[in-house]
């Protein structure tokens, strides 16, 4: 996925704020779900019919910010599952520019539902094992 980094992205000295990366980084998840044929509306739509409603939620992330991005760069955003578990899911993710890799990311996200966590239905399940390298 990719995203143009404007003037409100970063600090007083034109370098993206790190912060923001977490929202590119969000984005890019929620566009890998949707080019894996999830549409989050739809699956919330399902839950909600089928009464219990669930979420997905970081539970934990660790970053490694290894270059600067800056005004007016074009980042690609890329996304891949590492692991399917359980109750949660284990992602990679890095922020790029051109061949460079300026942010890595390892995300674990759980699938939480009647507010607490849960075994992900085999339907997710198979569509986030879908380009999974065996």
């Amino acid at each position: 996925m990719q995203v143009r980094v404007y003037y409100e992205d970063t600090d007083f000295s034109g370098i993206v704020y790190h912060a923001n990366y977490l929202r590119y980084m969000e984005r890019g998840r929620t566009n890998h779900l949707r080019l894996m044929g999830a549409e989050q509306q739809a699956l919330f739509e399902q839950a909600e019919t089928e009464g219990t409603g669930f979420a997905f939620v970081v539970r934990s992330m660790h970053l490694d910010f290894l270059k600067p991005a800056r005004m007016d760069d074009v980042l690609d955003v890329v996304t891949w599952p590492v692991a399917v578990k359980g109750a949660s899911i284990m992602l990679a993710q890095e922020v790029r520019r051109g061949g460079e890799v300026l942010v890595k990311a390892e995300v674990r996200v759980a699938f939480i539902s009647g507010g607490r966590a849960q075994p992900i239905p085999k339907s997710i399940r198979a569509l986030m094992k879908a380009d999974l390298i065996s």
